[in-house]
């Protein structure tokens, strides 16, 4: 089949390894090892579905070389013994078969792990964390770095003896290989620190050891922090001095960015423009003419096939896209763009679920991470009549589900449009990205024959009567959380008003001015919603104050997220006032009450984000119409509760549940 895109899909060799594309799955926790460290088959059916999928390098997330003490979350895979080689080789077979080539990245966690998981002080560089905030490691000693490099090799040498094609130093992203290169936590005095070339040793001493190990043809890749994003922090420039103390062992770097402390340009925020980062790999490709993989945000693949047309870089690094979409190669390689579920860079259901909460990886656009597409093989065994009430993510996650096993499926939306509070919110620019989602979910919808969309229709129960459902989804959604305090309702979204919600902010976007300095911004509400108006206001020099009712800003935030926010807040001097309760919105003023002392909190634009609540305006009427009946009625999303769109998609999904309950499936 005739190609778009010849970049993508040229071959490149490496040594002794020959990928057939230049898609890379770059390594990524999931949280699916099993307790004693051993890969689990969960782990397999996950990789599989991505070499399925078409991609030329699968690089498994990072494998402890040096547990309890190096070790990296709970369930982290090992690779410092010769019990976890068996289920490895099996990983490798597996892939192959598909093939893929597939990598091991090796990893000590050095001040990153958590003596509340190890039992054991962190360890790292010098005695500073690896983080604000985070547990003080004790350095080193000479003779304790010998025994870790050693480690290294003989941890390369089983990925090797279990059928990996190459194995991934991970030197980056505040590791402990990471902690000894960057000037912010490696303050040694010692020939360890210091100096560039000796800040740079222990990796040279692991780079070399490796490959004593695993001989000269086996591909060696070498994952970097090239811009720490850091105060006092390694730069791009910094990075380009250092590596030519272990360049020479190295076959391929690995170009990333960021630390714990910038962990919003290491998991790459939903606002940074897709190949971001292009320019990192071309600097270091220039200077060390080697292969160099570039990642960050690349959903487009002609995004993808510039940078490779550029020269920019040599394999395209994809993680979370590959999360959410593990047949996004293949779909580009047969011309079937259009139904690509782009990652949205949420980094909710991954690094949120994670490092957040430490639960395995999820996506908050798709709900099959682990079991994929096969759910389609199996198809109804009776005529099943579905209606679906609410065309927004959730519902029309339930809509094509259903239709996709083959129910007869109706979906009423009383807007014009389809994709709900998503297409809204995605209007505010730093949030374009959230479009992609209810794009893929109306193309998805598009191409089902037995899929009945009435745009326009507010539900009815004449109207749902008519079509006869078996089963009815109601995914209303949720509207606006306004309570009963003082002027609230005479001032929001009136005209002529001052005061507004997100909806009343999003729909006059174009009334705001370019330059708001000057300009006072009064937000209540400091959850995600609050913090959406923080973002657009403040870069665009905005007085901003943000009013939240709890101790803390941002508390539900994920990890990247969070960070990103409290790094904005604090660039442009945010006004953050938490414990803090609105008593009564005034035309330009809120009257807010802290300690227990009232204040008035000036505004030319005040916006009220408390938060939104569930609506089902016929839900009621419906359960009580077909109590006496065997039709099934759900409740789905928001319209149950207010939560995130991970939540309602997966409850859409779980449609087939439903299905299979009542011995349809």
């Amino acid at each position: 089949m005739k190609c778009n895109y010849k970049n993508i899909f040229s071959p490149l060799t490496i040594k002794n390894m020959t990928m057939k594309n230049r898609i890379m799955m770059t390594p990524m926790g999931t949280n699916y090892g099993e307790q004693t460290g051993e890969m689990s088959f969960l782990h397999i059916n996950y990789y599989e579905q991505r070499a399925k999928g078409g991609v030329g390098l699968i690089m498994v997330e990072n494998a402890s070389v040096d547990s309890p003490l190096g070790s990296n979350g709970t369930t982290q895979i090992r690779i410092d013994h010769d019990n976890y080689m068996p289920r490895f080789f099996k990983l490798c077979e597996t892939v192959h078969s598909h093939g893929a080539c597939i990598g091991l990245q090796l990893n000590h966690a050095g001040a990153s792990a958590q003596s509340k998981r190890t039992n054991m002080q962190p360890v790292s560089a010098s005695d500073i964390p690896s983080k604000a905030g985070g547990e003080i490691p004790r350095p080193l000693t000479k003779d304790e770095i010998y025994a870790i490099v050693k480690k290294y090799g003989e941890a390369a040498a089983r990925a090797q003896a279990s059928g990996f094609d190459c194995i991934e130093i991970h030197a980056g992203h505040s590791y402990l290989i990471s902690q000894f290169l960057s000037p912010t936590t490696n303050v040694r005095t010692d020939e360890f620190g210091g100096s560039p070339e000796n800040r740079a040793r222990f990796a040279r001493l692991v780079l070399e050891e490796v490959r004593k190990q695993v001989g000269p043809m086996f591909p060696i890749f070498v994952r970097l922090s090239a811009d720490e994003f850091m105060e006092h922090g390694n730069t791009l420039d910094d990075t380009l001095d250092y590596l030519q103390y272990f360049q020479e062992e190295a076959d391929v770097f690995d170009v990333s960015a960021g630390l714990n402390g910038s962990i919003q340009y290491q998991i790459d925020a939903n606002y940074l423009e897709d190949g971001w980062r292009s320019y990192m790999a071309k600097a270091v490709k220039e200077k060390y003419g080697k292969p160099c993989v570039t990642m960050g945000n690349i959903r487009d693949p002609r995004v993808a096939d510039d940078i490779l047309a550029r020269g920019d870089a040599d394999i395209i690094g994809m993680g979370r896209g590959l999360i959410a979409d593990p047949c996004w190669v293949k779909k580009v390689a047969t011309g079937h763009e259009d139904e690509l579920r782009k990652c949205i860079s949420c980094n909710i259901g991954c690094a949120g679920n994670r490092i957040g909460v430490n639960r395995p990886i999820r996506c908050t656009i798709n709900p099959t991470v682990n079991d994929g597409a096969d759910y389609k093989k199996h198809k109804i065994n009776k005529l099943c009549n579905v209606v679906v009430i609410g065309g927004g993510t959730a519902g029309l996650e339930a809509a094509c589900t259903a239709a996709e096993v083959g129910c007869t499926t109706f979906l009423l939306e009383k807007e014009d449009h389809l994709g709900g509070l998503s297409v809204e919110i995605s209007k505010i620019p730093d949030k374009k990205r959230l479009a992609d989602f209810p794009h893929y979910l109306q193309v998805r919808a598009s191409k089902l024959n037995n899929l009945f969309i009435f745009k326009g229709q507010e539900a009815t129960l004449p109207m749902i009567k008519a079509l006869h459902p078996n089963i009815i989804v109601n995914a209303t959604g949720s509207n606006p959380l306004l309570p009963p305090i003082k002027g609230l309702h005479d001032h929001i979204d009136k005209e002529g008003s001052k005061v507004a919600s997100i909806s009343g902010m999003i729909n006059h976007l174009a009334d705001y001015p370019e330059d708001c300095t000057g300009k006072k911004v009064a937000v209540i509400g400091g959850g995600a919603v609050g913090l959406d108006v923080v973002e657009y206001f403040a870069p665009k020099g905005a007085e901003v104050s943000i009013v939240e009712m709890m101790p803390a800003i941002g508390k539900d935030l994920d990890p990247v997220s969070k960070s990103g926010v409290n790094a904005l807040m604090k660039k442009y001097e945010v006004n953050q006032m938490p414990n803090t309760a609105l008593c009564e919105v005034k035309a330009d003023s809120f009257l807010v009450k802290a300690d227990g002392e009232e204040k008035d909190l000036p505004f030319d634009y005040g916006f009220v984000c408390l938060g939104m609540r569930a609506n089902a305006p016929v839900l009621e009427e419906i359960r009580e119409a077909y109590a006496d009946t065997n039709v099934e009625i759900i409740n789905i999303g928001d319209s149950v509760r207010a939560r995130r769109i991970i939540d309602g998609v997966q409850e859409g999904h779980n449609i087939l549940r439903v299905l299979s309950d009542m011995e349809y499936l």
